[in-house]
């Protein structure tokens, strides 16, 4: 399953967000603790627009991380309420825009509103799509019992559990042990 070009990438960019906190990331730390390491982030995901690169940025970039991780956890009534929301309170005015390495998609605010004002609403705009194509089912949450990563299952049978190959490993390598354990018990 796929969704238009630009959904696909700010659906990939939600999830790379949301993964930044420590109970998510291979590090076990937070992944954005100061201003250039959130320019870094947004460089690597290819975000553009007004950048303020301060603390007060920071901390509204770390606010929508949140809302972002509390989102997808919504069913789906109570996540068009948020959205509606989400897009009401920024004034979302969707227009087709090209830039950059881009060609036409949609931005529903200035690119110099406030950057935490833009994440909100690029992720509005992509959930908004998933939707209107029912498939709300393919935001999931990383089947690890000790991993808080969420992922977008992108598969054809949307069978995928793990957020990430790293999580789906060690999972199989427990399951592995644990069969192995229960055969060596049986002898």
């Amino acid at each position: 399953m796929h969704f238009a070009p630009d959904v696909d990438e700010s659906l990939a960019f939600a999830v790379a967000l949301a993964n930044t906190v420590p109970e998510a990331t291979a590090s076990g730390v937070d992944e954005l603790p100061d201003p250039a390491a959130l320019r870094g982030f947004l460089d690597a995901q290819g975000f553009s627009g007004r950048f303020d690169r301060d603390d007060g940025e920071l901390r509204q970039v770390l606010s929508v991380r949140e809302e972002i991780r509390r989102l997808w956890g919504l069913e789906r009534d109570p996540l068009v309420d948020e959205i509606n929301v989400l897009l009401r309170e920024a004034r979302a005015l969707p227009q087709l825009i090209r830039h950059d390495r881009h060609d036409w998609h949609i931005h529903a605010v200035s690119q110099e509103a406030p950057l935490a004002v833009r994440i909100r609403v690029e992720v509005a705009l992509a959930l908004v799509d998933v939707i209107r194509s029912d498939e709300l089912g393919r935001l999931r949450s990383c089947a690890a019992p000790d991993c808080a990563g969420i992922f977008v299952d992108l598969s054809r049978n949307s069978s995928k559990r793990f957020c990430s190959v790293r999580c789906g490993n060690r999972m199989n390598m427990v399951a592995f042990r644990e069969r192995r354990g229960a055969a060596d018990d049986a002898r």
